[in-house]
C-alpha cells in the first residue's frame, strides 16, 4: 500500500483526492494547505489527517506526494519533496518561469527520485486510443495535426493576472499531446492571440483567443486553437491526418441521444467543464503514477515533459509579442 500525502486542498487538490482514494493500492494519510479549513476538508473526505508540508516531507513512512498547489510553488516544492526522498506526481505547468522550471528539472534529477508532472489529458480514454492507433501505424506516417481547446467561460481576471497566461496555463496541455502525439518537441513555433472574449483579460496584458502553428524538422504540422469563451460548453477534439488515413477524437456529449426529423438532426451538447470531461482521465493518472512506482518503471510523464510544454508555451508567448516564428533550441529539448 503506497502512503501518499497531498500538497493543495484546493479545487484541483480535491479532485486528485478522490482519484487517490479511488485507487485501491495508495492511501491518502495526510493533507496540507495554505487554508487550514480547505485542508481538514478534504482530509475528512479521505480520512486524512492535516499536517504542515514540513512534517509530511520529515515523515519516512510517506512514499509519495502530489502538489496540487499554485504554480509559482511548484519547483521549490518538487526540490524539496525529491530531495527528502518521496516520490512526485506534480500538477501542469512546472513553474511560470521556464529558467526555474530547469533548475528544478536538474535539482530532482540529482536525487534520483521520481517525478511525474499532471498532463491528464495523456489519460483520457479517447486520446489514448488515438495515441495508439497513431502509433500502431494504422493511418501511416502523421502528416497534420489539429488540437482544438475551447473552455466555456473565461475564468476571472484576477486568476489570469498570476496564471502566467493563456499559452502557460491553458495551451500548456495541447503543447504537451502535440509533442507526445508527435514523439518529441517542434522545430519552429508561430502564434498569434487576441483579447476578444473580454476587454478586461487584453488590459491585464493577456489573450483569451489563440492559434498556434507548430512545424517539425521533417515537415509535420500541428496547429493549436484555443479560446477561453465556447457558449455550447468544453470543446476539446483533436484530429490527426496521416498518409493513409484520419484518426479524430470528438467532444464527450452530456448524453448519446440523437433526435433526427425533417427539419434536421439534433445531438446533445458538449460536457459543460474539465471536472465532467476528464474526470476518469485523472483517475487513470493517478493509477498510472502508482503502478510505474510500484513496477520501477519510468513515469509516463517525466518532469522533462513538463519543462519541454512550458519551453514550447514560453516560445508561443514571445512568438504572439513580436509577431515572428522563433526557433526550438535543442537545449530546451534536453534541459
Amino acid at each position: 500500500m503506497l502512503r501518499v500525502a497531498l500538497i493543495g486542498a484546493g479545487r484541483i487538490g480535491r479532485v486528485h483526492a478522490r482519484s487517490m482514494s479511488a485507487t485501491q493500492a495508495s492511501r491518502v494519510v495526510a493533507v496540507a494547505d495554505a487554508n487550514a479549513e480547505a485542508a481538514a476538508d478534504v482530509a475528512a473526505e479521505v480520512g486524512a489527517d492535516v499536517r504542515q508540508i514540513e512534517e509530511i516531507l520529515a515523515d519516512p513512512a510517506i512514499d509519495a506526494v502530489l502538489i496540487a498547489t499554485s504554480t509559482d510553488t511548484h519547483s521549490e516544492l518538487i526540490e524539496r519533496a525529491t530531495a527528502a526522498g518521496k516520490a512526485v506526481l506534480c500538477e501542469k505547468p512546472v513553474d511560470l518561469s521556464l529558467e526555474r522550471a530547469e533548475r528544478a528539472l536538474k535539482k530532482a534529477s540529482d536525487t534520483g527520485r521520481p517525478v511525474m508532472i499532471g498532463f491528464n489529458r495523456r489519460f483520457d480514454p479517447n486520446f489514448a486510443a488515438l495515441k495508439a492507433a497513431y502509433d500502431g501505424g494504422e493511418i501511416g506516417r502523421g502528416e497534420l495535426l489539429s488540437i482544438t481547446s475551447f473552455d466555456p467561460a473565461p475564468p476571472p481576471v484576477a486568476y489570469v493576472k498570476v496564471s502566467g497566461g493563456l499559452f502557460r496555463d491553458m495551451m500548456i496541455h495541447d503543447f504537451d499531446m502535440a509533442c507526445w502525439l508527435f514523439d518529441g518537441p517542434p522545430k519552429t513555433i508561430f502564434a498569434t492571440g487576441s483579447a476578444l472574449v473580454d476587454p478586461e483579460i487584453g488590459a491585464a496584458g493577456d489573450v483569451d483567443t489563440a492559434v498556434v502553428t507548430m512545424t517539425w524538422a521533417d515537415g509535420r504540422i500541428a496547429v493549436i486553437r484555443n479560446s477561453r469563451r465556447a457558449g455550447y460548453g468544453y470543446d476539446q477534439r483533436i484530429e490527426l491526418l496521416g498518409s493513409e488515413g484520419l484518426l479524430s477524437a470528438q467532444n464527450v456529449l452530456e448524453n448519446t441521444v440523437e433526435k433526427i426529423t425533417a427539419a434536421g438532426a439534433l445531438s446533445a451538447k458538449p460536457v459543460h467543464f474539465f471536472l465532467e470531461r476528464y474526470m476518469r482521465a485523472y483517475e487513470r493518472e493517478w493509477a498510472a503514477f502508482v503502478e510505474a512506482l510500484q513496477e520501477g518503471r519510468p513515469m509516463p510523464v517525466s518532469l522533462q515533459d513538463g519543462v519541454t510544454a512550458l519551453a514550447c508555451a514560453e516560445l508561443a508567448a514571445r512568438s504572439a509579442a513580436t509577431g515572428r516564428a522563433v526557433s526550438f533550441s535543442p537545449e530546451m529539448a534536453d534541459a
